[in-house]
């Protein structure tokens, strides 16, 4: 068994739900959506994604006879007959992978019997939830370097052998550069980069050998790692061994800082390669980045720029450290035709089908507002971001590729005035909600007695 396509990969309570469903005979078509309640509190936007491995979820479910003995024990034979048919049958709608969205606004939508809909929520918010908190938190490092080579370091520290190919797919949709997972690479055709760790210098009898048998072992490929001992004297070994392997036709391709001042010892070592005729050999750092470091390296306040090619960005990225969850939720918004509204404090929703219009300033060319809709509404000017993209359990038309949804982030960053684009926060985008919502909103809370109107929480 597989554990990540496994149906029991669920919460016990949606079993319990949908033998309670069955039980009553609510089988009627449903209506969920998610949607993220708020932002964190440094963030300006998010980027979607994990919607490819949702719908492989959605059309792979099935039980097994081991994991259907399993649950006979502790479930009703109704319920283990129900789950022996089960295929999901249903519809979804959603923002591509690689739009950008903001709060309370769905990025996805699944419209299917009761039961059917009930039992995926876990797995669905899983997936949309790791994916999508990953490549929000990757934009902010391509935002912060723009131009410069990123590669994600981080399947070490990550939460688990799915999250790190997880986190490599979404951090390259979010426009990294590749990975270091090389089984990222198998799967998704991300590309892949390396170069050696200290070990492979302290297991030579000196640095000049590792050096060379490590060039010479890539030749068309060599990025040299040098802070093992001393940086610079590094360096300076480096601008000997590319006259000896040059005799060979053997260029050397760049040099990695993995430690200490690395704005410092760039500088340094940018001088030396230099003055040894090395002006095209690259410089690649790595070593506990995030944003944040990446901002003071690539734009400093009051000094240049530290002469650096690319980063490997690891821990923070793959556990996003300092937001490792979204407030998102996946809730009902109608069922058996009728529109439903969750009223809890502080969780209020809006009801009904949803569509997300995109509006743009004329004079600049940057988003300017959404408009958060009943589906069927007037397009209010914008552009809709919700599309079909699953019908009766099969996918519609295919998926995109990774790098069409690369293309898809990257081309939203550009669309971004500079308040959102910033690292630190420093407005709200505006998300109106149409009045036709609101009507109804209002409407279901007279029709359940439920005074005064409260608004969700945004």
């Amino acid at each position: 068994m597989n554990p990540s396509s496994s149906p029991l990969l669920t919460d016990h309570y949606q079993l319990m739900m949908m033998q309670s469903y069955l039980e009553q005979g609510m089988e009627e078509t449903a209506v969920f959506e998610l949607f993220v309640r708020k932002l964190p509190s440094c963030r300006n936007f998010m980027v979607a994604a994990g919607l490819e491995q949702v719908l492989d979820f959605l059309e792979n479910l099935t039980f097994s006879p081991d994991e259907l003995a399993w649950l006979a024990i502790r479930f009703q034979p109704h319920l283990i007959d129900y789950l022996e048919r089960f295929h999901f049958n249903g519809d979804v709608h959603a923002m591509p992978e690689g739009t950008l969205f903001f709060p309370d606004e769905p990025i996805l939508r699944i419209t299917a019997p009761l039961p059917q809909a009930q039992l995926v929520e876990s797995r669905v918010m899983n997936l949309l939830h790791f994916e999508t908190m990953i490549a929000t938190k990757a934009a902010r490092s391509v935002l912060a370097a723009p131009g410069k080579l990123l590669v994600d370091f981080g399947m070490r520290r990550a939460h688990g052998a799915e999250a790190a190919l997880l986190a490599a797919r979404a951090s390259y949709l979010a426009g990294f550069s590749g990975t270091a997972t090389v089984l990222a690479g198998m799967l998704y055709g991300i590309p892949l980069f390396g170069t050696s760790a200290h070990s492979y210098i302290q297991a030579h009898p000196d640095e000049a050998t590792a050096l060379e048998n490590f060039a010479r072992s890539y030749p068309d490929n060599a990025v040299l790692l040098i802070d093992t001992y001393d940086t610079e004297a590094a360096a300076a070994k480096v601008v000997s061994l590319a006259r000896k392997l040059s005799a060979d036709g053997i260029s050397i391709k760049g040099v990695r800082l993995d430690s200490g001042d690395l704005a410092m010892h760039a500088r340094h070592v940018r001088r030396i390669l230099d003055e040894g005729g090395l002006d095209d050999v690259a410089i690649f750092a790595s070593g506990n980045l995030d944003e944040y470091r990446l901002s003071t390296l690539v734009s400093p306040a009051g000094s240049p720029a530290a002469p650096i090619d690319g980063f490997g960005v690891g821990t923070a990225l793959d556990v996003s450290s300092d937001a490792p969850s979204l407030d998102c939720a996946y809730k009902l918004q109608e069922y058996a035709g009728k529109a439903r509204r969750k009223r809890s404090e502080g969780k209020a929703t809006w009801p009904g089908r949803k569509q997300v219009y995109r509006n743009y300033d004329v004079s600049s060319g940057y988003i300017s507002h959404d408009i958060v809709t009943l589906e069927g509404e007037d397009r209010h000017g914008g552009e809709p971001l919700i599309v079909p993209v699953m019908r009766s359990g099969k996918r519609i038309n295919g998926s995109s590729t990774l790098d069409e949804m690369r293309k898809r982030a990257l081309a939203g960053y550009a669309r971004l005035p500079q308040s959102l684009a910033a690292i630190d926060a420093s407005s709200a985008y505006p998300v109106e909600i149409s009045a036709p919502l609101r009507a109804l909103a209002n409407q279901l809370d007279v029709d359940t007695g439920a005074q005064p109107f409260q608004a969700p929480a945004s």
